[in-house]
């Protein structure tokens, strides 16, 4: 069996997490090995990068361009360590979020150059992309409204504008539009179950699992 890489991407309070948690008990009792994962965080030097990234500080804000480097220097080594070894092992990774991410929210959000996090990302990854991504698709009100039950606990990007985060949302729907052989938009409000069934019906048909 052949690895593959599935990705799930969204905006926050999309419902990843649930739906990459259910999406690991289906595949494993399909007898696949799965592993889970996540950017940035999904090495041990990318934990202390999540940190960097998320933690958040008032007085010493985080340049965009900072940003855009720590996340590719967080995704080149997560290529390298975990992603590239475990999909030549055969196993399914389901990844909390990947390149796209990258253009959504620092492309489309933060206004930086294309070019540069198209350059960066093809650096990071060695050419690396998903077999599937699953954009969890939810109105940015939507996704507030889960995410803002717990004000104390949002992290630096959450914490950002509604405006910042309607234009990664339009980032998220130009690249759906563009790579429609890759990304695979499901409505993220319906139920859990619902969206659940959805994913499964797309791996069978796009993955053949």
């Amino acid at each position: 069996m052949s690895g593959k890489l599935i990705v799930f991407e969204g905006v926050e309070g999309c419902g990843k997490t649930t739906q990459m948690q259910l999406c690991c008990q289906w595949l494993e009792s399909l007898g696949i090995s799965v592993i889970v994962t996540r950017e940035p965080g999904g090495t041990e030097l990318g934990i202390h990068l999540r940190r960097l990234l998320l933690e958040k500080s008032e007085d010493k804000p985080v340049a965009d361009v900072t940003e855009l480097l720590l996340y590719a220097a967080d995704r080149a080594q997560h290529v390298e360590q975990e992603l590239k070894p475990n999909l030549a092992a055969g196993k399914y990774i389901l990844c909390d979020r990947y390149i796209d991410s990258t253009v959504a929210y620092q492309g489309y959000g933060r206004g930086l150059n294309m070019s540069l996090i198209e350059k960066l990302n093809d650096i990071a990854t060695s050419g690396l992309t998903s077999d599937l991504t699953i954009w969890l698709d939810v109105d940015v009100e939507v996704g507030f409204s889960r995410k803002r039950g717990d004000a104390a606990g949002l992290d630096r990007i959450e914490q950002e504008t509604i405006a910042f985060h309607r234009r990664v949302q339009q980032g998220y729907s130009q690249l759906a539009a563009a790579h429609p052989s890759r990304i695979v938009r499901v409505d993220g409000s319906l139920s859990k179950e619902t969206v659940s069934s959805l994913i499964q019906e797309i791996l069978r048909q796009r993955l053949q699992v």
